[in-house]
């Protein structure tokens, strides 16, 4: 597997006996950064800047997201609500697919709500449906660029026979009757030359159009807080976007918010040998970082050696693909060695899972610049209990 990149940043000094094991942390200091870095794309650009709950719904961060940013993006009901109660902002949503009970409250929640096909607005807006509120809200609507440029298949949304958005080959005048807006989501951890190359393939759709649209979602999965992304190529695609469109321009990262801003800590249990050193953690790969397995990728290990004798970690669940990866560790293996899995904030903390009973990892905050830390939340086995009947 390949291993992903991650920048220990203030982490690289942070003693791990700190907290209790497993844990995220997550270090407020370098999320202000990340945001700061929007700011200024904000500012420079015109554009509007949501976060994606998806990937990041820390809301005991709020405060400080609500500083930076012009709102949050949802995918469901139950991420729009977090926005609505512990956020302050606008709210966006977006789903493949709606229930009607659902969309009454999003209608209510929500200033944009975007669709995945137009038959779903004609559906939805029909007579029989005026009582859903759709009119308190503007519509938009996903289209799939049909361009893949991800580098895993099935994180791209322009993957044969996709589920996600609207076929742009499909798209005729007709349908830009009943929105507002257009919206895309073509990336995935990706530098500015995919948003290049996106918009390339859909402006000769959109563009005779423009006068009917009030904006156009960017979407998310652009790397913008990385330190190689091309921002003064944003800065200058998004001002003349916006320029020529008319339109009000949204990006929405949810990564970029909170990339190489947390670590999840662990331990070794145990160590024995079966054709070479296996270790035995308390973190699961499959209940608390599954994209391991899914995307697949090797998260990078903090303080990694780069001589001696690797070791295969796993999580302590009994399904047989539970493995982190095969590290050199950075001292010699001993049962309660603490280690560190770097850029963890993001996604990891969204998906985690009880499980084979697996207990949570702990979430704490901590301030690289004040060394203040605390504990935000710690779970106890009803978190297990009552997940189930």
């Amino acid at each position: 597997m390949e291993t992903k990149a991650g920048d220990p940043g203030a982490f690289a000094h942070f003693d791990l006996s700190r907290v209790p094991s497993p844990a995220f942390v997550v270090d407020e200091a370098a999320v202000r950064r990340n945001l700061e870095c929007l700011a200024e794309i904000k500012s420079r650009s015109g554009a509007k800047i949501l976060l994606a709950l998806k990937a990041f719904s820390m809301w005991s961060l709020a405060p400080l997201i609500d500083e930076y940013l012009d709102g949050y993006c949802a995918s469901g009901l139950w991420e729009a609500r977090l926005a609505k109660d512990h956020f302050n902002g606008p709210v966006s949503s977006y789903s493949p697919a709606y229930k009607a009970d659902d969309l009454r409250e999003l209608c209510a929640i929500s200033q944009h709500l975007t669709f995945n096909n137009p038959k779903q607005i004609e559906r939805w807006k029909s007579d029989s449906n005026q009582s859903l509120g759709l009119e308190n809200c503007e519509l938009g609507l996903r289209i799939n660029p049909e361009i893949q440029l991800g580098e895993t298949v099935k994180y791209d949304p322009s993957q044969p026979h996709s589920r996600l958005g609207f076929p742009v080959s499909q798209l005729v005048p007709a349908h830009f009757q009943h929105v507002s807006g257009i919206h895309f989501h073509n990336l995935c951890e990706q530098g500015f030359d995919a948003l290049q190359q996106t918009w390339n393939r859909l402006e000769p759709r959109i563009a005779p159009h423009y006068d009917q649209l009030k904006w156009i979602n960017l979407g998310g999965g652009h790397h913008i807080t990385r330190n190689d992304y091309d921002r003064e190529a944003l800065i200058a695609f998004v001002a003349a976007l916006k320029a020529r469109s008319g339109c009000d321009i949204y990006l929405e990262p949810g990564e970029a918010v909170a990339l190489d801003a947390g670590i999840l800590v662990g331990e070794i249990l145990d160590l024995f040998d079966n054709g070479m050193p296996i270790g035995i953690t308390d973190i699961s790969a499959t209940c608390h970082m599954p994209d391991v397995i899914e995307a697949p990728y090797r998260p990078a290990m903090r303080d990694e050696g780069s001589d001696g004798t690797p070791v295969r970690l796993g999580g302590p669940s009994c399904l047989a693909g539970d493995i982190i990866g095969d590290y050199i560790l950075p001292e010699k293996p001993h049962i309660g060695q603490r280690i560190a899995f770097l850029d963890q904030a993001h996604y990891s903390m969204v998906k985690t899972t009880t499980f084979n009973g697996v207990p949570l990892p702990s979430i704490w905050l901590w301030n690289s610049q004040t060394d203040e830390l605390r504990c935000v939340k710690q779970f106890d086995w009803t978190a297990f209990r009552d997940r189930l009947s």
